[in-house]
């Protein structure tokens, strides 16, 4: 057949999201090869690995020898297509095959646009001119929600510009969990008995903006709990805000965690305060699980919760509105089930075994 390069910041964000499509691609005889930043870890189903030295600052001059380092791997290895992925190691691959007289297709997925029509006018000018100037070596660009959609067509970001519902989560790594596992947690986290417990699991960051969680759980009675899985820049940050709340006794940061779907099962509700999403794997995997979900209002919540009414959604930052909406599930047993119900129904559409096929189908349109 020939050959495809997947490019993304890191190994792990190939493993999490597309191991599935690597498979998918060496089953209809292609070979499969991976550049990326970060760590390198072993990858099921890919051909070869190669190390690119991106950063994260846009800015930083490892780029230059990463944009350059892409440039040559892509000309001794005439790939016939390169999916890329991540916005920055999206950028410099689509920067490396400018100019190129025999480039490959560029395939450009969109894991969600890092700004909205509330971003400052400056960030979202620096952050569109990226995209802007990539845009005629994108021969595909592949957006997960509606608003990326209609900005990507409407400044023409790719030569053609089409929507996906997600990568897909997987059944398969969504087990049913026994009532008994989310109890030992709860007890593990020396939860009381009563105790009514929002889970929110993510990286500690500006962005995710846990600090208006715990602003809402100061506003909550006290049999209400709130858990934070994750890592990140901000955690000592929320720590210390906990205990000026006086909530901290209601906190557990546990740090990184594994076998989400025992901490889906030790949780009430779901709750999310990011300030900006694609769309989301931790609220498409809750609503697999059927939990309430009380969510910012903003692209890719809005996406999955507003359509079927799916979820609670407030305005992005009001701390009061997340915790009046967290107090109306706690007084209302029957909306919490209407909303379970609600959920399992409506996160059909982004299952993998619905996805995937559409994705492959982009692939091979423009293959063919």
């Amino acid at each position: 057949m020939g050959r495809i390069l997947f490019v993304a910041s890191t190994f792990s964000h190939i493993r999490n999201f597309h191991l599935p499509y690597l498979k998918a691609l060496t089953e209809q005889g292609w070979e499969v090869d991976v550049a990326c930043g970060g760590a390198m870890m072993e990858l099921p189903h890919a051909r070869k690995l190669y190390a690119i030295p991106l950063e994260k600052s846009m800015a930083s001059p490892k780029n230059v020898t990463a944009t350059r380092q892409l440039r040559r791997l892509i000309r001794e290895n005439r790939y016939q297509l390169i999916s890329c992925h991540t916005a920055l190691a999206s950028f410099f691959v689509r920067l490396a095959v400018m100019g190129m007289r025999h480039r490959p297709k560029v395939v450009s997925i969109c894991h969600g646009y890092l700004f909205d029509q509330d971003t400052s006018a400056l960030k979202r000018l620096v952050l569109s001119t990226a995209e802007a100037v990539t845009a005629p070596v994108t021969d595909l660009l592949l957006t997960m929600n509606q608003w990326d959609t209609q900005y990507a067509a409407a400044h023409k970001l790719g030569k053609k510009v089409a929507y996906i519902p997600g990568m897909g989560i997987d059944p398969q790594k969504l087990p049913t969990v026994p009532p008994e596992r989310g109890a030992q947690l709860r007890n593990d986290l020396e939860l009381p008995e009563d105790a009514f417990v929002l889970l929110f699991a993510g990286e500690f960051s500006h962005r995710k903006s846990q600090p208006v969680l715990l602003e809402a759980l100061a506003q909550l009675p006290e049999q209400v709990y709130l858990l934070l899985p994750g890592q990140g820049s901000q955690l000592e940050a929320c720590q210390q805000l906990a205990q000026q709340l006086g909530v901290a006794h209601r906190v557990r940061f546990p740090g990184q965690v594994s076998d989400m779907p025992t901490w889906y099962a030790a949780c009430d509700v779901v709750v999310s305060a990011s300030r900006i999403e694609g769309l989301p794997f931790n609220l498409m995997e809750a609503m697999y699980y059927g939990r309430p979900i009380v969510a910012s209002d903003v692209k890719g919540h809005h996406d999955l919760l507003a359509p079927n009414q799916a979820g609670l959604l407030y305005p992005y930052g009001d701390a009061a509105a997340c915790a009046q909406q967290i107090q109306d599930l706690l007084a209302q047993p029957q909306l919490r089930q209407a909303l379970s119900t609600t959920a399992r129904q409506a996160v059909t559409p982004y299952l993998l075994p619905t996805v995937l096929p559409q994705v492959m189908g982009q692939y091979q349109q423009l293959l063919d």
